[in-house]
C-alpha cells in the first residue's frame, strides 16, 4: 500500500499561494512545506494551489514568520523552537543541571542541580498534559506545579520516579535556607537516578529522537567519580541541617520504595584483575535487558603506607631540607591547619582528611603524609610573603 502523502491545511494553502506570488519555485515551496512535516506532500498539491484562484495569499508578515519557523527545526531531535519550546527548554535545563554538577570550577552544585532538574521535569510534564488536552493554567493564572502533577492519578510516571522527584523537590526547597557545604555528593545517587529517569521519560512520552543519551553519556558519571572520595563521604562531619534534610527526604518511604533504583541509583562494584585499557564503568537503566548481568570492572586501588610514608616530624625535616628555610613541627601544624588538610584532634570523624596529602590510621590513631604534601609546602613557602604569612598563622584562630 502506497504511503499517504497528506494534504495541505487551509493555512498552508494561503502560505503556498503567497510564496507563488512572491516568485518562489514550486520545488522550493514543496521542500519548505515538508520541513518538519510528519506526512509530506507531493508537487501536485503545490500545483493545485497555483491553479485555484479562490485561495487568498498570506500576508508578507505571515510568510516571513512561516519561513522563520520552518528554519527552526533541530535536525537531530525534530523539535521546533516555536512549536516545541517546552521540550527544548526541558532538555536544555537537564543538560545544564548535569554540566553544572560536572564543572570542576563550580562549588554550588547540589543546589543548582536541584533547581534546574525541577524546571526540566516541570516543562516535560506541562507539555505532556497540554498535549492530553488539559489546561495547565489554574484559576490564579499560574501553571501547575511539579508537585501537583506528581499527585495526579493520571500521572504517567512510575512510583519510583515520583519518589525521586519528591525528594528532589525537598532538596530544591531547602536551597534558599541551607548551606550544603560538602554535602553535594550525599545526594549523588538521587541526582543520578533523576537523569536516567528523565532520559527514559522523555523518550517514552515524546519519542526516542529526543533522547539525551548522546549529550549525557560522558557526564552521567558526574565528573570522573573518585571512588575513594565517595567511599569516605559518609564519614564527613555533615551539618545537622543536612542530616535532617536526608531524614525528611526518606521519612515517608518504606524499605522497598527507598531501594527502588528509579528512586536512588545504586551500583554494586566488583574488583577484577584487568588491564587499564579494559577497565570501565557501564551505567544501564534498570529496564534494560542486560541490567541484571552488567558487571562493573574497576582497577583495584589500595591505600598503602607507601603513599603516605611521612609522620609530622619527618615532614618538617623534609621541608626544611628542600626549601632551605627554617621549618619546625609547629610550622607544620600551622600548615595543615591553614590548608584544612586534616581535622583537629578529638573530632568524631578523624578520617575526614584531604586524601591528596594525608591519611588517618585507625589502628594506631595518628596521621601520615604524602610526598605531594611536602612538595606543596615547599612550593608555597618559596615566596617570602607566603612564608611569613604561614608563620604568622594563629592556631587558635
Amino acid at each position: 500500500m502506497a504511503r499517504q502523502q497528506g494534504a495541505l491545511t487551509d493555512e498552508e494553502k494561503t502560505i503556498v499561494k503567497g510564496l507563488l506570488q512572491a516568485g518562489e519555485r514550486n520545488q522550493d515551496i514543496q521542500a519548505l512545506v515538508n520541513t518538519g512535516r510528519s506526512a509530506t506532500v507531493n508537487s501536485a498539491r503545490i500545483t493545485e494551489v497555483k491553479q485555484d484562484n479562490s485561495i487568498v495569499p498570506a500576508s508578507a508578515e505571515n510568510l516571513e514568520f512561516y519561513q522563520a519557523k520552518k528554519k527552526s527545526y533541530d535536525p537531530q531531535t525534530g523539535l521546533n523552537l516555536y512549536d516545541d519550546e517546552r521540550l527544548i527548554r526541558a532538555r536544555e535545563a537537564m543538560l545544564l543541571a548535569v554540566q553544572v554538577f560536572n564543572s570542576p570550577t563550580l562549588k554550588f552544585k547540589a543546589e543548582v542541580f536541584a533547581v534546574h532538574a525541577n524546571i526540566a521535569w516541570t516543562y516535560l510534564l506541562h507539555e505532556h498534559y497540554e498535549r492530553q488536552g488539559l489546561d495547565i493554567i489554574q484559576e490564579d493564572g499560574r501553571a501547575l506545579l511539579l508537585s501537583q502533577m506528581l499527585a495526579r492519578a493520571d500521572n504517567p510516571l512510575s512510583q519510583g520516579i515520583r519518589d525521586n522527584l519528591s525528594s528532589l523537590k525537598k532538596i530544591r526547597d531547602a536551597v534558599e535556607h541551607t548551606l550544603f557545604r560538602r554535602a553535594d555528593t550525599r545526594f549523588l545517587s538521587i541526582f543520578q537516578a533523576c537523569c536516567l529517569n528523565f532520559d527514559k521519560a522523555i523518550c517514552d512520552l515524546f519519542g526516542t529522537d529526543l533522547a539525551l543519551s548522546n549529550e549525557l553519556s560522558f557526564s552521567l558519571q558526574f565528573a570522573k567519580m573518585d571512588f575513594e572520595q565517595l567511599a569516605q563521604v559518609h564519614a564527613y562531619e555533615v551539618p545537622e541541617h543536612i542530616t535532617t534534610l536526608e531524614q525528611d527526604i526518606e521519612g515517608d518511604l518504606d524499605e522497598e520504595r527507598s531501594s527502588d533504583i528509579e528512586y536512588r541509583f545504586r551500583v554494586v562494584y566488583t574488583f577484577e584483575n584487568s588491564t587499564k585499557s579494559k577497565a570501565h564503568i557501564k551505567f544501564v537503566h534498570p529496564t534494560d535487558e542486560d541490567a541484571e548481568e552488567v558487571r562493573n570492572v574497576l582497577i583495584r586501588k589500595e591505600i598503602s603506607d607507601k603513599l603516605y610514608p611521612h609522620r609530622a616530624k619527618m615532614v618538617a625535616e623534609a621541608v626544611h631540607q628542600k626549601s632551605e628555610r627554617s621549618f619546625s613541627a609547629h610550622n607544620h601544624t600551622q600548615a595543615w591547619r591553614k590548608f584544612d588538610v586534616r581535622p583537629r584532634s578529638g573530632v568524631a570523624q578523624p578520617e575526614n582528611t584531604n586524601k591528596d596529602y594525608c591519611i588517618y590510621h585507625q589502628a594506631h590513631g595518628d596521621y601520615t603524609y604524602s610526598n605531594k604534601w611536602i612538595d606543596f609546602i615547599v612550593s608555597f613557602i618559596a615566596s617570602d610573603d607566603n612564608y611569613d604569612e604561614l608563620r604568622r598563622f594563629k592556631l587558635n584562630g
